[in-house]
């Protein structure tokens, strides 16, 4: 895996990179950024969550010159859901850049975004029915864009949208570069990259699979308020040698992290804000077995290489697909057995059966550990460390203080009280986390013709991907960011950049 550093990127860009806390490259990254930053057409074959924003989004980011006001680069998305959330991404990636990204699309109140244009931004995100709105009324003009991405190329043919990406690029200069981004290579996107993009380079990536017979994989459905009892169940239960813990956020590792210890577990965190000494030393305790529990978010467990990891906690339900994978991957390695657990909030679901989906495979469903089973375990350890024990031999310095105590007390009671000793009983420490947001799935849509509507989870539209109404009253975003910048740290994406 290459680093970000390894593409001799802008300043500006790798300082942003660097602050989100990522540093190896995807591998449709890793195949597209320099190809892209070369000027080169292509055609990136991958599925959501893989990294293709990134992949497509920081050599955009990187060709922009920032003292050039006109629209340099434009990006085609379907739903405007999928043109928001690009828009957020490259907005954190380009925070030390100064590039000004406006997100176009319908549903939103075309008055807004004429004002927005004002601003002059660099880059366009756009969904195609609204972009054609602002082409019509000469509120935009492309005449000076150098780069285009058809990003879901495949879901905007789907929703018919061929005509309108005809029409958009038919405006575009025909000197430019054309970066095609689909799951999928049916024929008509086959003909749509000869139409529109000229000895295109084609890239395609497969996520890597886990080792189905080397890692059992499991979910538990459990409500958010008891995923932390659960978690200690179930590591009360398997006795992990050495186990990872993944949270969503810092704040999540730095609670449980805490909470765990609290009840008299050897844990500790691992996050972005942690300096290299810190994380040195966490990783150096890991390895030696000082702690049996490592706490961390994605971003800091990249490169995490322990080959005697037993089990893997997803405490949180990863984001994407791909970090799925990639966290369930730090266990079952050097041709050992691992066993991963996912806690699941039932609005979740959704989104675990979108991982199962992309990736290819089933997760298995076990039940919510009961605090009798966790209990029952522990005393079977204790049992075991004392037999164990008296396997070893060794004892006899111990012998003549153990007639004096079998004199003066009862011998059930007094072994009672050994394997009392010996069980852990964490339950009675109060640990209270603070609440996360559920995960949601995006919807898939149908299938469509022109003319046909199309769905987007609640919400409807129609050909022009002009928003028709929907079944709850949620403003679904009330910033158009008005080319300004947004700095990490602010809105969570609801699938992040995965750099």
């Amino acid at each position: 895996m290459k680093t970000f550093f390894e593409f001799n990127l802008h300043h500006s860009i790798t300082r942003a990179i660097s602050e989100m806390g990522f540093e190896e490259a995807t591998p449709i990254q890793e195949q597209v950024i320099p190809l892209a930053v070369s000027g080169r057409d292509l055609i990136g074959q991958a599925q959501t969550g893989t990294g293709k924003t990134a992949a497509f989004g920081i050599p955009l980011l990187e060709k922009v010159d920032v003292a050039n006001d006109k629209i340099q680069g434009l990006v085609l998305a379907p739903t405007r859901e999928l043109a928001i959330q690009v828009a957020e991404e490259m907005s954190k990636l380009s925070v030390y850049k100064g590039v000004k990204i406006l997100p176009i699309y319908g549903g939103q109140d075309i008055g807004r975004q004429i004002r927005a244009l004002k601003n002059r931004p660099h880059l366009i995100i756009a969904t195609p029915g609204r972009l054609i709105d602002h082409m019509e009324r000469h509120t935009i003009r492309l005449g000076d864009v150098e780069t285009v991405v058809l990003d879901e190329a495949d879901e905007m043919l789907n929703m018919g949208f061929l005509e309108e990406i005809q029409k958009i690029l038919a405006q575009v200069p025909t000197e430019r570069q054309t970066m095609l981004f689909s799951a999928t290579m049916p024929a008509q996107i086959r003909r749509l990259a000869d139409q529109f993009l000229k000895d295109p380079e084609h890239i395609s990536v497969i996520p890597k699979a886990i080792k189905a017979p080397t890692i059992a994989q499991f979910y538990c459905e459990v409500a958010e308020r008891q995923k932390f009892d659960t978690l200690c169940r179930f590591i009360d239960i398997e006795n992990p040698d050495l186990a990872i813990i993944f949270g969503r956020t810092k704040r999540r590792v730095d609670e449980l992290a805490s909470g765990l210890q609290k009840r008299g577990y050897l844990a500790e965190g691992l996050h972005g804000d942690l300096s290299q000494n810190q994380r040195d030393q966490v990783m150096r305790k890991f390895r030696e077995g000082q702690i049996e529990l490592l706490v961390a978010t994605d971003v800091a467990a990249r490169g995490i290489d322990v080959s005697n990891v037993t089990h893997v906690y997803n405490f949180d339900i990863p984001q994407d697909p791909e970090s799925y994978v990639h966290r369930v991957g730090r266990t079952g390695r050097a041709g050992r057995e691992g066993v991963a657990t996912t806690l699941v909030t039932p609005r979740e679901m959704d989104h675990l059966h979108f991982i199962e989906r992309i990736n290819k495979f089933k997760v298995s469903k076990r039940p919510v550990p009961s605090f009798a089973d966790a209990v029952n375990r522990q005393m079977q350890l204790a049992v075991e460390k004392l037999l164990d024990t008296m396997a070893d031999g060794q004892m006899e310095s111990y012998v003549a203080l153990a007639n004096d105590l079998l004199d003066e007390h009862d011998s059930n009671r007094l072994l009672a009280a050994a394997i009392k000793l010996l069980t852990r009983e964490t339950s009675e420490v109060k640990v209270e986390l603070t609440p996360e947001t559920p995960l949601r799935s995006k919807k898939f849509k149908p299938s469509g013709g022109r003319g046909a509507d199309h769905f987007q989870g609640k919400k409807r539209y129609d050909r022009k991907d002009n928003f028709r109404g929907r079944s709850d009253k949620r403003d679904f975003h009330k910033d158009d960011m008005r080319g300004n910048r947004k700095r990490p740290g602010g809105k969570t994406f609801r699938e992040p950049l995965n750099v």
